[in-house]
């Protein structure tokens, strides 16, 4: 068992028992997947040989894998063993060897368990809030956001709704793709803790919940819910998710989609003529097909995508730190001589360099010793932006000053080390 599979146990246990019913239907179309490819291979060329095994997030699986895995046999390629479940399961399982491929909606975390493995972009798809049809809101500002996850609004009546409770929900893990790729949006950083009481093993289970229920309010993508009428998606900062608003970057919350794959796998050479196959014309089609567009095809989103999240991350923290620089921006589009070449976690330093353009020399100061730092809270503030803007960790902030939540106060001291 891995350590990351050691320190999701308790919380998968907890998530078991919180949605059972959601989970179990998820459970049926995994088996009826792999079933499916297990028939459909009999007739493939290379029948003989041993089949690719992908495992990973259902949003990776929906939109990328699925429908391509049908086109990759048709053509007399290996077959494709697919496994939908959640981000770090498929993860862990391309680290261990125990899969060949596993499907991300976010890039390397940073880990040690993500760092020899290589995180290639495939396909852009858009983040959406999603609420039961019934939900009379129909806008959702990147402050409102960010205040209701963190649990400082939570009544749809105060952002234009009915006087009722904002079920949040969430999938269990911090590093689950979908949820770690917002959560980096909006706070910085994808660990970010939230308030949300209820709690999923995927993202297909926390739709199944959210459809029944007229009160909630969840995270999914737009290939995941854009043909689902038990759903309804709730614009941001008065933009729609749709593909046209993604295309031209218009839509604020739009994210790459990985394929993740082991340089050290015994199957290297079928993983690699898998993803170069991503990069032709009927796979590009499959893609479109599912309201993603390829990531080759959104150069112009990697050249706007800095200004992007700088002015996502400034509304959200009401300051005017710089949001991180985002790993995948190095990477323009793929070629498919490419298509295997790591995409490289940010640099530390130019990251911290960029968390702490904003910060005010009035605000932190260094003690006579020349180590010790702390930082004075002002108005606005948050401890997310003050981690930004200082270049430490949520975390840390917590730890060093002893903090139980992220709650903090006008004018407080807050140490930025330890000692």
């Amino acid at each position: 068992m891995t350590v990351r599979a050691v320190r999701l146990l308790p919380v998968l246990l907890l998530g078991a028992c919180l949605a059972a019913p959601a989970f179990a239907a998820t459970t049926a179309t995994t088996k009826s997947t792999t079933v499916h490819h297990k028939t459909s291979s009999s007739k493939s060329k290379s029948s003989k040989a041993p089949a690719l095994i992908w495992r990973g997030d259902v949003t990776t699986a929906r939109a990328v894998v699925i429908d391509m895995a049908k086109e990759w046999q048709r053509t007399g390629h290996t077959p494709i063993k697919l496994e939908p479940f959640n981000t770090a399961s498929g993860i862990d399982a391309v680290a261990a060897g125990t899969a060949d491929l596993a499907g991300s909606a976010r890039n390397s975390d940073g880990t040690p368990e993500d760092g020899h493995l290589t995180f290639t972009p495939v396909a852009w798809d858009a983040l959406v809030m999603i609420a039961n049809p019934s939900n009379p809101v129909r806008n959702l500002t990147v402050r409102q956001l960010h205040d209701i996850y963190f649990g400082k609004i939570t009544n749809w009546k105060d952002v234009g709704g009915k006087d009722a409770p904002i079920d949040l929900y969430a999938v269990i893990s911090p590093n689950d793709g979908v949820e770690y790729s917002l959560r980096t949006l909006l706070f910085g950083h994808g660990d970010q803790q939230i308030s949300a009481p209820r709690l999923y093993l995927n993202t297909k289970a926390l739709e199944d919940g959210i459809a029944l229920n007229p009160n909630g309010l969840g995270l999914s993508t737009l290939a995941n819910v854009s043909s689902n009428p038990k759903l309804r998606t709730i614009p941001i900062d008065g933009v729609a998710p749709t593909e046209a608003n993604v295309v031209d970057g218009s839509y604020p919350l739009y994210t790459p989609l990985y394929l993740v794959t082991n340089p050290n796998s015994t199957k290297a050479a079928a993983v690699k003529e898998f993803i170069d196959f991503l990069q032709g014309d009927k796979a590009k089609a499959v893609l479109r097909s599912h309201a993603v567009l390829p990531y080759q095809d959104g150069a112009a989103l990697v050249a706007k995508d800095q200004d992007r999240r700088d002015k996502v991350y400034a509304e959200s923290t009401a300051s005017h730190a710089k949001a991180p620089v985002p790993s995948y921006a190095v990477v323009p589009a793929l070629a498919p001589d490419a298509a295997q070449a790591p995409v490289s976690p940010p640099n530390a330093d130019a990251t911290k360099t960029a968390s702490t353009a904003g910060t005010s020399a009035g605000n932190a100061s260094k003690s006579t010793g020349g180590t010790d730092k702390t930082y004075t809270v002002v108005k606005g503030d948050t401890l997310s932006g003050i981690a930004q803007k200082t270049g430490v960790t949520v975390a840390d902030l917590r730890d060093w000053n002893h903090l139980k939540s992220d709650n903090i106060k006008l004018g407080q001291s807050l140490q930025l080390s330890r000692n």
